[in-house]
């Protein structure tokens, strides 16, 4: 397989690779995501029981609270996040809560948002996937056959 190169546009800065974690759904951080455990607890939600921790997180876009900023920041004290973010389009308030965890705990969370091509019609639940938010690109490095499902 060759690795699929999306271009996108940083919000935060650093590079991370982990498995995909990939929803068309928007997710609001505030009601969704347990900063404690990483698990998302909103039983409306698709990701409903799936921990973000070590994953790359991929959603269009947040929606909801500005205390969003205050749960990424949560989970960034207790090692919980996601280890980059992709979205269509990124909120200002999430943005807010990964240059927080970096500023306060030392913890970079990459974001990067307006993808050229949406990345969740490519990249599926577990696939490896590396995020450079420093030069702006999202890398499909592999897929994961026995775990194709979103």
């Amino acid at each position: 397989m060759r690795n699929i190169v999306i271009r996108c546009v940083s919000v935060s800065k650093g590079v991370s690779e982990g498995k995909a974690l990939v929803t068309n759904q928007p997710l609001c951080l505030y009601d969704s995501l347990d900063p404690k455990s990483g698990y998302i607890v909103n039983r409306r939600h698709e990701l409903y029981g799936e921990n973000v921790a070590g994953r790359i997180l991929i959603f269009p876009y947040g929606i909801g609270s500005s205390t969003s900023a205050a749960t990424i920041l949560e989970a960034s004290r207790c090692n919980k996040t996601p280890s980059a973010i992709i979205n269509l389009k990124t909120e200002p308030i999430l943005a807010v809560g990964a240059i927080l965890a970096e500023k306060l705990y030392g913890k970079t969370i990459p974001i990067v948002h307006r993808p050229e091509t949406n990345p969740a019609e490519i990249i599926k639940k577990h696939d490896l996937v590396r995020v450079d938010a420093d030069a702006g690109l999202i890398e499909l490095i592999g897929h994961s056959p026995d775990l194709r499902g979103r």
